[in-house]
């Protein structure tokens, strides 16, 4: 791969030389992004694959010629292995559902979720009318050997990677029953995206735009509504997913008349299924490959996976009790109990007491700051706080505060480690000093800052005599 092909590719397109091309971030794939700045903005794809380059440039004009909105491919290199593409900006749907996810759901959000849910069945009905899926990679339709696969790439590349006990013939009966009713609802020319995820979509002039469709093919269109509102780290709430279920059953109707019990009820397989397959996926890439992406994407996947066993799935009993067991491994209780965990810091002043436990667990620690060397006696600082530039230079170079800290890190993080480990919802910690408002409010703004950004975990920050209070939010990985 280089950017040469790229440059060549541009300059038969558009008759002269890019004046730059960037690389772009990384996807899940090995296909190479960049970006091409001139007076016709592009995008240069590198892939390994020409099968896999054709197929999307073949889909890409299939889909144009249906009006259905895809990046147009400008040029590709004779050996299939390059080609320019439409640019579609840089701001995915899942950036923007991210985000929501700290400040709430707008309306604007709303509106593009649902534009982007009622496009959804005119790529699988109107795209799949008129397709050569012979054309698609791999041309395999969705069938027994291929949910096979799926099925098998979770139980070796995730499943035995984690050191979960099964018994090999147990679970290869629950995947053919599994498959059994997958195929029931695979009849029909419907296009199939497979990975369709708000990654793959972009937003450009307030409207949604699908990318990376190349690994569709002929399929039931349940797994791409399954794929879309249970990805992972997307993590939508169950109500914007009903809302979302609701509209795209209202832009189905046309295509596939299809009342909201039945459809949820074949919906629910499928979902099961998506989640198998991804995490067979992650455990690839993640474990095998050691790719941070996807190994941050498992715990999501996991949580997705504990609420569907809540749900219950009968016609799967040894599949289901290997998936509980697979679930309680310590690592993914660890991961789940970070967010049942908040550590409440509280900076005080001696003079007006210690404060009140008010989690009513009655633990922790109070630290006692009154032995450091205190910035209050000096004129100069005593209009100040610990959250001062002067009084912070003050207590970092005097050094007494900063020795002080280490003790206490080492305690609290072997506190909260143990904490989180055992699944406790609340952990206090206080610093006072004689007026509680340097020593005490430095100490107490450095270990919840500490803690937030060591272990990810909910941190309430109150400097009461300052009548302050700061919230640190555990963070989605």
């Amino acid at each position: 791969m280089n950017t040469d092909t790229l440059k060549y590719l541009y300059k038969q397109y558009a008759g002269h030389l890019p004046q730059a091309i960037e690389a772009l971030p990384g996807a899940g794939s090995n296909r190479k992004y960049f970006r091409i700045k001139d007076s016709v903005p592009c995008i240069g794809v590198c892939g390994t694959s020409p099968e896999e380059n054709s197929a999307f440039v073949y889909l890409s004009a299939h889909f144009r010629s249906k009006k259905l909105p895809v990046p147009e491919v400008y040029a590709v290199s004779d050996d299939r292995l390059h080609y320019l593409q439409e640019d579609l900006g840089d701001t995915p749907l899942f950036q923007l559902i991210r985000q929501a996810s700290q400040t709430g759901y707008t309306d604007e959000l709303l509106d593009l979720l649902e534009q982007t849910i009622r496009l959804l069945p005119r790529f699988q009905f109107e795209g799949g009318q008129g397709m050569d899926f012979n054309r698609c990679y791999p041309p395999v339709p969705f069938n027994r050997r291929s949910i096979m696969w799926d099925l098998n790439y979770f139980k070796y590349c995730f499943l035995k990677a984690t050191g979960t006990e099964f018994q090999e013939d147990l679970l290869e009966n629950d995947f053919e029953r599994m498959c059994d009713t997958l195929l029931a609802e695979a009849s029909g020319n419907t296009f199939m995206y497979r990975d369709f995820q708000s990654r793959n979509v972009m937003i450009k002039n307030g409207s949604p735009y699908f990318i990376d469709f190349q690994g569709g093919r002929k399929g039931p269109f349940y797994y791409d509504v399954a794929s879309f509102l249970w990805q992972a780290k997307a993590n939508f709430p169950d109500t914007i997913r009903r809302h979302l279920i609701d509209e795209y059953l209202a832009a189905l109707q046309p295509y596939q008349p299809t009342d909201k019990e039945t459809f949820v009820g074949k919906l629910r397989h499928f979902v099961l299924f998506r989640t198998l397959q991804v995490l067979g996926a992650y455990g690839f890439r993640g474990y095998f490959e050691q790719k941070a992406h996807f190994l941050q994407s498992i715990p999501f996947a996991i949580e997705n996976l504990r609420q569907l066993l809540d749900t219950g799935h009968t016609e799967y009993p040894y599949l289901c009790h290997i998936l509980r067991q697979m679930t309680e491994l310590p690592r993914f209780v660890y991961e789940r109990n970070k967010k049942k965990l908040t550590v409440t810091v509280i900076s005080f002043s001696y003079k007006k007491g210690i404060p009140e436990d008010g989690s009513g667990n009655g633990g922790g620690y109070v630290f006692d700051c009154r032995a450091v060397h205190n910035p209050g006696r000096y004129e100069q600082y005593k209009s100040l706080t610990g959250l001062d530039e002067p009084v912070i230079r003050f207590l970092e170079t005097d050094g007494e505060i900063t020795e002080f800290l280490t003790h206490v890190y080492a305690l609290a993080d072997t506190h909260v480690n143990r904490y989180i480990e055992r699944g406790f919802s609340h952990l206090s910690i206080y610093f006072g000093c004689t007026g509680g408002q340097h020593r005490s409010v430095y100490s107490a703004q450095h270990l919840a800052e500490h803690l937030h950004r060591k272990f990810n975990v909910n941190v309430r920050l109150v400097h009461r005599e300052q009548q302050t209070e700061q919230i640190f939010e555990s963070k989605p990985l």
